[in-house]
């Protein structure tokens, strides 16, 4: 039987979120075109997460354990890949639509002669077709993309879908790879991350974002302890960046990274489409911001008007009382 087939991306030892997102809505999709649910995992300890792809449905998992893919190369990334699909022979094949599927998706599809409907916001199979809605213009409006073709793959924005677990009793298929290091063209020196002990922004489930209105040290000291108390991964907006108050690691938006929290505070943004465009799939989103006609109360669930020098030591003092 013909499947889909998810690529699982694996980050810190566990699935990403997001692979489970799109791992969900492939499930649905698959059961209701008659399909199998595939998954894949890559690197050396592939085979130790296939239990966590089958809590999400996956009825075969295709491990493929090489030291050489533990890091993001595009070479032996796309010779595993390739090897996969061509054993696999899937119908689909869908990708969360990281950083790392977005290098290597189209030059994916020219070796596996495959279309390509890439960070679409929803996708469907239905007959002979594979239709999806893609975000286009910052998020303000959507175009359907569709494609007849017989493999079509399909990389899914972070916070499309809900990732839900649906248990199957599946098998582990190990697939044969070899590759010859020597052939790498590309060199991987070292792996920057975010120091301490701070919270993952692509894969937080709250995130606590600053603007302009966190104007100088003592608002990101009030970012900071609202982050602290909730857990939260700390973003910010571009002008805010550009100050210098917070790395451009930290930054949201069209130019920045895309999140799909649960619980979403902007604190003194003003909510332009450069930054909804990254943050708009989240599903509660708090508001702090001074102006009342600000752009951010359009999409917010909660919106609290008012400066936020003023708002964020009373809501930090109550979250506190609170969770004691």
């Amino acid at each position: 039987m013909s499947s889909i087939l998810v690529f699982c991306s694996v980050q810190d030892g566990r699935i990403k979120r997001s692979s489970l997102e799109a791992m969900t809505r492939a499930r649905d999709v698959a059961s209701g075109a008659g399909l199998g649910l595939s998954a894949v995992l890559l690197g050396s300890s592939a085979h130790d997460l296939a239990g966590e792809a089958m809590s999400y449905g996956a009825q075969h998992v295709y491990v493929v354990m090489d030291r050489v893919l533990d890091t993001h190369l595009n070479a032996p990334v796309l010779s595993a890949l390739e090897s996969v699909v061509r054993e696999a022979a899937p119908r689909m094949l869908v990708a969360a639509s990281t950083e790392s599927v977005k290098d290597i998706l189209g030059a994916l599809a020219v070796r596996c002669d495959a279309a390509v409907l890439p960070d679409v916001a929803s996708f469907a199979l239905s007959a002979d077709e594979v239709s999806c809605q893609r975000p286009v213009m910052a998020a303000k409006k959507l175009a359907n993309t569709s494609s007849t073709h017989s493999l079509v793959f399909v990389s899914v924005r972070s916070g499309s879908y809900e990732a839900k677990q649906a248990p199957a009793d599946g098998t582990v298929v190990e697939v044969a790879f070899t590759f010859d290091d020597a052939t790498l063209r590309q060199t991987l020196k070292e792996v920057v991350t975010t120091a301490g002990d701070t919270v993952d922004l692509s894969e937080a489930q709250v995130v606590v974002a600053a603007g302009r209105g966190v104007r100088d040290e003592n608002g990101r000291a009030l970012v900071q302890e609202l982050a602290e108390i909730t857990g939260a991964a700390i973003g910010a907006s571009r002008a805010v960046v550009e100050t210098g108050l917070f790395p451009a690691t930290a930054q949201i938006g069209q130019t920045g990274k895309v999140v799909s929290p649960d619980l979403y505070f902007a604190v003194g943004i003003s909510g332009a489409v450069q930054h909804t465009a990254g943050m708009a799939n989240s599903r509660i989103i708090v508001a702090i911001n001074k102006d009342p006609d600000a752009p951010i109360f359009d999409i917010a669930t909660y919106g609290l008007v008012g400066d936020c020098f003023t708002i964020l030591p009373l809501l930090n003092a109550a979250l506190r009382d609170a969770m004691n």
